[in-house]
């Protein structure tokens, strides 16, 4: 066969380059470039077009419906509910549960709505077995266990459902392409064709993804940017809990999340979300902070042990919360509070090892981290939030109002925050004693005076 056939693809980024390369000259990575032979087929098709632009005031708006998934939680992270004709990518670990979720609520939605399952990893017995496992109900689920996109195509044409699912994408292939299953060009072509055909029927589609060892999305980005819809599956083998992340949204608001429990008949969601991440303890080094995951506010422990160091260089660990924001807040510390922590070796934890992005946990980190050292408690019943500042002062915080409501709902007593406007503390007056900082000084005085 002639060598203008073939191209080399980078299976990691998505790269194409006429020759092989033992590294990827766009992402860097070694030994993902893989030979793969191109259709011979024509791209080029005629194309005619009846279509003309449009002003903004000729176009009609109308409500976005949904339809629910079964989990309040997953509803959530969808922004609502299902839409139709929207695609859904869902990813995550191997065995972190997403045939699990997606099997569960495809039971709830045939209750209402046409739902094809497509399994192309299992088989039709495997997935009875874990259906039967689940104990769930069902009305209008159909199951098709296939690999070939026709087919699957043909399927779903044929059934018309309003909700079809695609357990994964990377066992799918398109037999008019000879790479294998998996790779980028079928990944690519099979996602494409798909999408194309949620939309025309207006079918809401959920594709299962698998992940690379990093942890990201397996398959070229161009997915991600095909979809309407990203979702992470996170966990990990040790706790039982599962979080649901929205990464991307083009109904709903990014970086919200739903959080789940394993449990030996299946997934359940878990409305109060702070009773895990919590445990009201008045001891040295744990504080609390409230922060906001996408519109949800969160209440989570800060843990924190400070200990003379036998190193050259003290050891700086942190779970939850990213390294450098640490040596960030230490540095303001010995600055502004005149405190060496230098020779002190600092470990930093979050409550269930949940992820913080929000600077509004510096505080918290702050505090715990003085309160270990000290080895004094900080305020009973307290939470504390705010940004640090470089020059020691504590910063306005987003979203101020919806984590002072989740502080008052969990009935703590005592919230140190940056200062408020005087509207915003009338408000809380009588449910909360709220006190206003303006540096970290003042927070250390208030919070960990005997």
């Amino acid at each position: 066969m002639s060598s203008k056939l073939s191209t080399f693809i980078c299976q990691n980024c998505g790269s194409e380059t006429s020759q092989y390369f033992g590294r990827c000259l766009n992402c860097n990575s070694w030994n993902s470039i893989v030979e793969e032979i191109k259709s011979k087929r024509s791209k080029y098709q005629e194309i005619k077009n009846n279509k003309k632009s449009i002003q903004f005031n000729e176009i009609s708006s109308k409500k976005i419906s949904r339809f629910t998934s079964g989990f309040g939680e997953f509803d959530r992270v969808l922004g609502g509910g299902i839409v139709p004709g929207s695609v859904v990518l869902l990813g995550g670990e191997p065995g972190i549960g997403k045939s699990t979720i997606v099997l569960q609520s495809a039971g709830k939605i045939s209750l209402n709505e046409k739902v094809l399952y497509i399994t192309a990893e299992e088989s039709l017995e495997q997935v009875k077995i874990r259906w039967e496992r689940l104990n769930q109900k069902s009305i209008d689920l159909q199951i098709f266990a296939e690999t070939n996109l026709s087919l699957i195509i043909e399927e779903i044409k044929r059934v018309n459902p309003s909700f079809a699912i695609i357990d994964s994408i990377q066992a799918i292939h398109n037999h008019e392409m000879q790479s294998s299953p998996g790779s980028v060009s079928q990944v690519r072509e099979c996602s494409s064709e798909l999408q194309n055909l949620a939309k025309e029927n207006n079918i809401a589609l959920l594709i299962i993804g698998h992940v690379t060892k990093d942890g990201a999305l397996a398959g070229p980005k161009t997915l991600e940017h095909l979809v309407d819809t990203v979702i992470n599956f996170e966990g990990d083998n040790i706790s039982s809990h599962r979080l649901l992340r929205s990464i991307k949204n083009r109904f709903g608001s990014t970086f919200e999340i739903g959080i789940f429990e394993m449990l030996e008949e299946g997934l359940r969601e878990i409305k109060n979300p702070s009773s895990i991440f919590t445990n009201k303890e008045n001891i040295s080094g744990v504080t609390t902070t409230i922060t906001n995951e996408g519109t949800r506010p969160l209440a989570v422990d800060i843990q924190a042990l400070v200990n003379k160091t036998y190193y050259s260089n003290p050891r700086r660990t942190t779970t939850g919360i990213s390294i450098k924001r640490l040596h960030q807040i230490l540095a303001v510390i010995e600055k502004h509070v005149g405190i060496k922590l230098s020779e002190f070796d600092c470990y930093i934890a979050t409550g269930g090892g949940f992820e913080i992005n929000d600077p509004s946990s510096d505080l918290s980190v702050a505090i715990s981290i003085l309160s270990s050292m000290k080895n004094i408690p900080p305020l009973a019943n307290s939470s504390f939030i705010g940004e640090l500042g470089l020059s020691g002062q504590v910063r306005k915080s987003n979203n101020l109002r919806t984590k002072i409501e989740e502080a008052v709902r969990l009935g703590i007593k005592n919230i140190v925050v940056p200062k408020l406007e005087e509207e915003l503390n009338n408000n809380f007056q009588n449910l909360i004693n709220i006190k206003e900082i303006s540096n970290i000084k003042e927070a250390v005085n208030y919070s960990l005076s005997k």
